[in-house]
């Protein structure tokens, strides 16, 4: 159960296009939006290796440092990707785009009709796997940090990986609670 979160309770902060009380680590993986609005934000889930939690991996793949010549990364050679956030199983936040450039995350996409969702959303990554439970402190945090944003930007729209890329990717899986989400999300609102 996520329960509800009141106003009272969002101290988070849009300044300069970062969150407040988030760590922050510049990537490289990152370029210039096109003119237009952010209308969207896209959950993900990630795990490195897969299934894995607490490591650097993620961090460091984000960053454009991540060795890959370790154990099962091998694939991840060359791969280069990020996501504005990355919320960890503890609740802990990182940042690694501003919220104004254009993070790298959605790959081949669509919403509503519209193609090349990295244009228009703002990416949050949860520490976890398609097929495990996600946190509370995660969704506490997502839901907050969602509230912040849609208020800040004017956001209207939240969907998964899984509803922007379907048969392409599955996160954040089906462990993750959309309607508990919803419930919380609308109650930061």
């Amino acid at each position: 159960m996520i329960g509800s979160i009141s106003r009272a309770a969002i101290k988070l902060r849009v300044i300069d296009h970062k969150l407040t009380d988030a760590e922050y680590l510049d990537s490289p993986n990152r370029d210039d939006r096109p003119v237009g609005e952010i209308s969207l934000i896209v959950i993900h889930g990630i795990s490195l290796p897969a299934g894995q939690f607490g490591g650097s991996e993620v961090a460091e793949l984000f960053s454009g440092v991540l060795d890959t010549s370790r154990d099962g990364l091998q694939d991840l050679e060359g791969l280069k990707v990020s996501s504005h956030l990355f919320i960890r199983r503890g609740g802990e936040v990182i940042q690694f785009v501003d919220f104004d450039k254009r993070a790298w995350h959605a790959g081949v996409s669509a919403f509503r009709g519209r193609q090349d969702c990295n244009d228009y959303a703002i990416g949050i990554e949860l520490e976890g796997a398609d097929h495990l439970a996600y946190e509370h402190r995660q969704y506490r945090q997502l839901s907050r940090i969602c509230a912040v944003l849609m208020n800040h930007y004017g956001i209207t729209e939240v969907a998964g990986h899984c509803h922007i890329a379907p048969g392409r990717k599955t996160d954040p899986g089906e462990a993750f609670d959309w309607a508990a989400f919803k419930r919380a999300l609308a109650a930061a609102l």
